[in-house]
């Protein structure tokens, strides 16, 4: 999952990136809004975090100017302004969801969480393909009854394409959603990481395949009949 984080102050912004990456999303950053509203017109994104008074820019004109733009990525409000007419005013301008300074870091996580399962249209932390059940807000992974262990990237990796699943997933797909830094065209990141990730999901000789490959096109992840 990728976010966008627009926020001037740096000494609430650090702290913030550096859990959001510790919870295992891709995250850009920047403290001017001029510049956030092109990311955010330039990168597909799974959830944004917008402050709303910014230099350049403020918070309000990017969510006006993309939602004008039929941008509907999910847009979490940061602000001090705690009445209830800023936040009636932000939530009919466009924004998913609002958070009022000072708030605790669990909870800006919860909502981005929250936000990225209504992007992809699950009800729940849970999503489960056959035998396989990740739990997003658990961080857990299960096969069956066998308890996986992933690193940080390949949980990323398998949370993006089981919200996808039964779709085509694009090499520059992944590369846009679960890496910070791009990688090289001609780099082979991406298929290893599918095949070191298959391998983690099928412990056990019998576990049917989940992961195909599309060829030319990417990776989906569904269930096969044996035949």
């Amino acid at each position: 999952m990728r976010v966008l984080f627009v926020e001037d102050s740096q000494h609430l912004q650090k702290p913030i990136v550096k859990a959001l990456k510790a919870s295992g999303y891709a995250v850009d950053a920047t403290t001017e809004g001029t510049e956030g509203l092109w990311l955010a017109q330039n990168h597909d994104y799974d959830v944004i975090v917008l402050d709303i008074m910014l230099p350049g820019m403020d918070g309000l004109e990017i969510l006006e100017t993309l939602r004008r733009d039929s941008d509907r990525t999910p847009v979490l409000f940061l602000t001090a302004r705690d009445t209830i007419a800023d936040r009636v005013d932000g939530l009919r301008r466009g924004a998913d969801d609002y958070l009022v300074k000072p708030f605790a870091l669990e909870e800006l996580l919860a909502r981005v969480e929250s936000l990225s399962r209504r992007r992809y249209d699950q009800p729940t932390s849970v999503v489960a393909l056959d035998d396989l059940v990740l739990d997003r807000a658990g961080k857990t992974v299960r096969r069956g009854s066998t308890a996986l262990s992933l690193a940080a990237r390949q949980f990323a990796l398998l949370e993006y394409l089981m919200l996808r699943q039964g779709e085509v997933v694009s090499r520059t797909e992944i590369e846009e959603h679960i890496y910070d830094d791009l990688v090289s065209p001609m780099s082979n990141v991406i298929d290893s990481a599918i095949c070191a990730l298959r391998k983690q999901i099928a412990p056990h000789p019998d576990d049917k395949p989940l992961i195909h490959t599309r060829r030319g096109m990417g990776y989906v992840m569904e269930v096969r009949d044996a035949s």
